[in-house]
């Protein structure tokens, strides 16, 4: 997560956000409609009014309620499988979605006009936008965010006096959090900057890969500041595109020599949060390290990385690799890798990375499902990747989303529930590798049988006889539970 997005598609988007189409005109900030400057404070001039008025703390109400303003399914201190709610979850949300993304896409300019923004990105307008997410976690019930340096705070003419907004900002934060809230992970956005052009740690420029460490330093400095738990780390622009004016194995070697500087930091700070690597298919390149999860897995086995990373799967770039959501967060699990989830899915018609809440019971249970497997997701958890349609335009849709994207994964939580409770899947997948329950299978299984030994029982056992794998059986248990 080279998060705003680090993909082909949201680079394109958020330049034409940026730089191609004029800034919408906003009404003045309100508290709560139209009281206009009655909410700024004299000395500072610094808009204190309410965010989201007329929308209550979100509160469980039940899978009966009608209120779009409740959770259905997510009961935060609820205990299921020796965990509270809550803590299976750990939900956390993205800044640079929630509050940074205004509805634009390829073909068409922002939908968005939060009466909030004054249509600068000015250092006062990061500091309403902060203020905005606490209001918004708060009334969520939700107690980790994650963010990009850029995201939070504006660029100035120089490095110095950008690490300065930086700076002015996180003060702020650290204010606004209090004990309670914290950071889920933090990153530096190393994407949308033109001299990031080619990259950062893969730049062919050395300036750009000595800034670009300069922007991850400052970043990993923050997330330990405001008690980040993890920092996504993104070295550059992920990859390679195997062009004949292009060094393949150097931007590899200079990618590890970025993330291994990374890991040398993070100890000399005492950062002792987790470092997380997102795979990315075709972000924004054809070929790359970190295509997915069992590709990105041996990139870190090959340079010595594999103790000093986990990855952070994002469902949306799962199936654009060719995966399912569960295929790549099981394959991060079985190598001990599985760190962070992006909780978001895309469109099966469209190609691209959509960043769509996920809505979808069947693929939640397999997401959860994984998730028990790992004995939960702590220290990391699921950060909503994911922002609202273009036509979703009310500010009531932000919690909306937000409350139905929990609800999906709750209500897949409390599926794997009754899947482990009935226990029919799990006998089925017993049953099926049961010829394995044999002396033969032991010995296999302690890496104990040589060739010769499964000649000689295959010579013994003749023609083996395969039975049904029952496939249609386990899909309607599956479904059952749905």
């Amino acid at each position: 997560m080279e998060k705003m997005k680090a993909g082909n598609y949201f680079l394109y988007l958020f330049c034409l956000i940026v730089v191609s189409f004029p800034v919408i005109a906003v009404a003045p900030p309100t508290c709560p409609a139209n009281e206009g400057s009655k909410c700024k404070d004299s000395d500072s001039d610094e808009w204190k009014g309410e965010f989201f008025p007329g929308i209550p703390k979100i509160k469980y109400e039940g899978p009966k309620t009608k209120n779009p303003l409740a959770f259905k399914w997510y009961n935060a201190e609820e205990e299921i499988l020796g965990k509270k709610m809550k803590d299976w979850m750990r939900f956390s949300v993205a800044f640079w979605h929630t509050f940074r993304g205004m509805g634009g896409d390829p073909f068409g300019a922002p939908t968005k006009n939060w009466p909030w923004e004054d249509g600068t990105n000015s250092l006062a307008m990061a500091k309403r936008r902060m203020r905005a997410n606490f209001e918004f976690l708060d009334k969520l019930g939700v107690d980790l965010w994650c963010f990009h340096d850029r995201d939070i705070a504006p660029d100035g003419e120089t490095l110095k006096e950008t690490n300065a907004n930086l700076d002015e900002v996180v003060a702020l934060a650290k204010e606004l959090q209090g004990t309670k809230i914290h950071p889920l992970w933090g990153t530096a956005q190393l994407f949308l900057h033109p001299r990031y052009m080619h990259g950062g740690a893969t730049s062919s420029e050395l300036g750009v890969y000595a800034f670009a460490a300069a922007q991850v330093k400052k970043a990993m400095e923050v997330t330990h500041y405001l008690g980040g738990e993890n920092y996504v780390f993104w070295g550059g622009r992920e990859g390679y595109q195997t062009l004949l004016n292009t060094d393949m194995e150097r931007e590899l070697d200079h990618m590890a020599r970025f993330m291994e500087a990374a890991v040398a930091y993070k100890k000399k700070i005492g950062f002792n949060g987790t470092l997380l690597i997102e795979p990315k298919p075709q972000e924004p390149t054809k070929h790359q390290y970190d295509w997915d999860a069992a590709t990105t897995a041996n990139f870190l086995r090959k340079y010595g990385l594999i103790g000093q990373f986990k990855l952070n799967i994002e469902c949306n770039h799962a199936t654009l690799s060719g995966h399912s959501c569960h295929h790549d967060l099981e394959t991060a699990r079985i190598n001990g890798l599985l760190g962070n989830i992006d909780a978001n899915t895309g469109d099966p018609q469209i190609g691209w990375d959509t960043d769509q809440f996920l809505m979808d019971i069947g693929e939640a249970t397999l997401v959860m499902l994984s998730v028990v497997r790992n004995g939960g997701l702590a220290p990391g958890g699921f950060n909503f990747d994911a922002k609202l349609r273009r036509e979703s335009t009310d500010v009531e849709d932000i919690f909306i989303a937000h409350i139905a994207g929990m609800d999906t994964l709750a209500r897949g939580l409390r599926n794997v529930d009754k899947l482990i409770s009935d226990g029919s899947l799990a006998e089925l997948v017993r049953k099926r590798y049961q010829s394995f329950d044999s002396e033969i299978g032991a010995q296999i299984k302690a890496g104990k049988a040589d060739f010769e030994m499964l000649e000689k029982a295959a010579m013994e056992w003749g023609e083996p006889k395969v039975p049904s794998a029952k496939q249609e059986l386990a899909e309607m248990i599956f479904q059952s539970v749905l």
